[in-house]
């Protein structure tokens, strides 16, 4: 189920969309770090602004509480896109908990897309899985808004020069996206051999201190045996498995 695509060297880009910080992490920081070390210039954009993931037992939520938890979770996520080798992270600063895939994201989304030219693009499953049964953590709303979002700016309105004209007078030009890697989707196609770089992946999860707290190692074992489980159907020891679209 795992190919190779050949593309040229000066269009190995890729652009990472989800909603949260450390949303990477979990479902597909080892794809991407084989992605780096065959030389692919990857970005991260993420969508919210995190101020909706502090502590379950926090006794303040103030507006300064919350910018506290914002500016952390941001130096998290670039702790752990240094670690894999990530060129950038584009944080848009959606509130936490709000995120909608409306015209303004998808606008946002465009404008990225336009601007970096990736040739692969990731993000997270505008739909939920029922089978064998719902995983409520997997869909997080804004998750789904942010799937549902970038699912739209590909296409077709990347590629089309007629939506949003405002930016194609900036000078952002249309671009179509070739690959099209989906997370956690309904029907997953296309299996990716982590094993070489499952320490890794590890390593930028652990960069989330915030989020993992006293649960660092109970959350690092839970996701070693999903992987392990995802591998385990196709003969690997990790494995990371996605909805895979050739686009070009």
């Amino acid at each position: 189920m795992k190919e190779r695509f050949a593309v040229a060297q000066e269009e190995k880009t890729a652009l990472c969309i989800v909603a949260h910080a450390d949303d990477i992490e979990f479902d597909g920081a080892g794809m991407l770090a084989l992605w780096i070390r065959e030389g692919w210039r990857v970005y991260y954009v993420i969508c919210t602004d995190g101020s909706g993931g502090g502590p379950d037992d926090a006794t303040d939520v103030s507006a300064a509480a919350r910018q506290r938890v914002i500016e952390i979770r941001q130096q998290e996520q670039r702790a752990a896109a240094q670690i894999l080798g990530v060129q950038d992270v584009i944080f848009l600063g959606y509130p936490d908990g709000e995120l909608q895939p409306d015209l303004r994201l998808q606008r946002e989304l465009v404008r990225l897309l336009r601007q970096y030219r990736p040739a692969r693009v990731l993000f997270q499953s505008p739909d939920r899985t029922w089978t064998p049964t719902l995983i409520i953590q997997r869909y997080h709303p804004d998750h789904m808004a942010a799937g549902q979002a970038a699912l739209s700016a590909v296409y077709p309105a990347s590629q089309n020069p007629w939506a949003f004209p405002d930016l194609f007078e900036q000078g952002f030009k249309p671009h179509k996206v070739d690959e099209v890697y989906i997370t956690n989707a309904p029907i997953l196609n296309y299996i990716v051999d982590i094993t070489e770089v499952m320490d890794l992946k590890m390593a930028a999860l652990r960069a989330h201190v915030s989020q993992m707290g006293e649960q660092m190692v109970q959350m690092e074992q839970l996701l070693r045996s999903i992987d392990a489980e995802t591998g385990q159907k196709y003969g690997y020891t990790y494995a990371e498995a996605y909805h895979r679209i050739d686009h070009r």
